[in-house]
C-alpha cells in the first residue's frame, strides 16, 4: 500500500488538474457548433427582426410607431429652453438656468479648459492655438472669433449655447465633452467677458470705482 501511495497522489493531482484544462480548452478552442447553453436567463428568446410581419396587431408591423401624446422624459417643451437654447422656434434672450458666483466660477474653469486654447482667456479669438497656427504659417487655418466682436455680443445666450453643442463653421462640436448645464456655466462666463470689456465705469459704485483707480491709476 505505501508503495501504491506515490501513484495514487500523482494520479489524484493529474485529476485536480483536468477541470481547469477543460474550461482552457472551452474559452480558446473554436467549434462550428454552439456551446451548450444551459441556464438561458433570457439570453435566447423568440423575437422580431427589423420590419418582420407580427400577426400580433392589426396592422402586422413589427416596429410599432410611438404612442399618441406621449412624450419621452426630459422632451417637455418647459424644458427645450434649457436643452436646446430654443423656446418656440427663437432662440432664448436669457439663461435659462439659476446663475450664481458658484455657476460663474464653474463657467470660467470650464472655459479655460475647452474654449481658452482657442478664443484666448480673454475670449479675443488669440489662444494659444491660434498663435500657433499663425507661426507655422500654413495657409489653412481659420483664426476663431473675437467673443467681443460685435456680431458676438448681440447673439443671444441660445445661439451662444448652441455653438457649444453642435459647433459653428470650423469650430467643431463640443455637445458630447460638455455636459449641459456646464454648456450654460460657460455661456454666463462668456457674457460677463463681454460686460467687462464694454462696462460703463459710471455703472460701478465709489468703492468698486476706487479698487479700479487702485489697479490701474
Amino acid at each position: 500500500m505505501r508503495k501504491r501511495l506515490p501513484t495514487i497522489l500523482i494520479l489524484l493531482a493529474t485529476l485536480a488538474l483536468l477541470p481547469f484544462a477543460c474550461v482552457y480548452r472551452a474559452r480558446h478552442a473554436t467549434s462550428p457548433h454552439p456551446r451548450i447553453h444551459i441556464v438561458q436567463g433570457m439570453d435566447n428568446q423568440p423575437r422580431f427582426k427589423s420590419q418582420q410581419v407580427n400577426p400580433l396587431f392589426a396592422d402586422t408591423r413589427e416596429e410599432r410607431p410611438p404612442v399618441a401624446g406621449t412624450i419621452a422624459r426630459g422632451r417637455l417643451p418647459s424644458e427645450e429652453g434649457v436643452r436646446r437654447g430654443v423656446r418656440d422656434g427663437r432662440w432664448v434672450e436669457t439663461i435659462p438656468i439659476p446663475v450664481d458666483a458658484t455657476v460663474m466660477h464653474r463657467g470660467q474653469e470650464r472655459f479655460n479648459i475647452y474654449c481658452a486654447p482657442c478664443h484666448g482667456l480673454a475670449g479675443y479669438g488669440d489662444g494659444i492655438v491660434g498663435v500657433r497656427a499663425e507661426r507655422l504659417q500654413e495657409g489653412t487655418w481659420v483664426p476663431p472669433s473675437s467673443l467681443h466682436a460685435a456680431t458676438v455680443v448681440v447673439r443671444p445666450v441660445g445661439h451662444l449655447f448652441n455653438t457649444i453643442t453642435n459647433g459653428i463653421r470650423t469650430m467643431p462640436s463640443y455637445g458630447s465633452q460638455i455636459p449641459e448645464s456646464d454648456r450654460w456655466a460657460i455661456v454666463a462666463y462668456v457674457r460677463a467677458l463681454q460686460v467687462s470689456q464694454h462696462a460703463n465705469v459710471a455703472l460701478l459704485s465709489a468703492e468698486e470705482r476706487s479698487k479700479l483707480h487702485e489697479v490701474a491709476p
